[in-house]
């Protein structure tokens, strides 16, 4: 029998102790990352991070996010930028790089999927 894999509530589950950042250009910077369940290159969890600037690629796979908290700024490599909050969905594909400048303390559920290996 196959059973599901639960996270009753991932705005205040308890994702660990934060490390830090180590793309982060603001001293102090902080992160956590939890995973929830992964199979055959497919991956969801949560993550959280504290305010400051930090830089991001996606090297040979897609993310796709949503916000449960917080609000940042994510710019890509071209300048351009856009806000998240809570409920706000975006996906950074494979080959994405750009910053995150997070102005409050930002959680959000994550899904990765590896890109096919070549």
């Amino acid at each position: 029998m196959v059973k599901a894999t639960v996270m009753k509530n991932a705005n205040t589950e308890n994702p660990g102790e934060h490390l830090p950042k180590p793309t982060s250009s603001t001293p102090g910077q902080t992160e956590v990352s939890l995973r929830l369940w992964a199979r055959e290159g497919l991956k969801t969890g949560i993550w959280e991070a504290t305010p400051g600037v930090s830089t991001s690629t996606r090297p040979g796979y897609d993310e796709i996010c949503q916000i449960l908290s917080g609000t940042a700024t994510i710019t890509e490599e071209d300048g351009t930028s856009f806000e998240v909050g809570p409920g706000s969905l975006f996906v950074t594909p494979a080959g994405w790089t750009g910053t995150w400048t997070i102005h409050e303390k930002l959680r959000k559920m994550w899904v990765v999927a590896d890109l096919p290996k070549v």
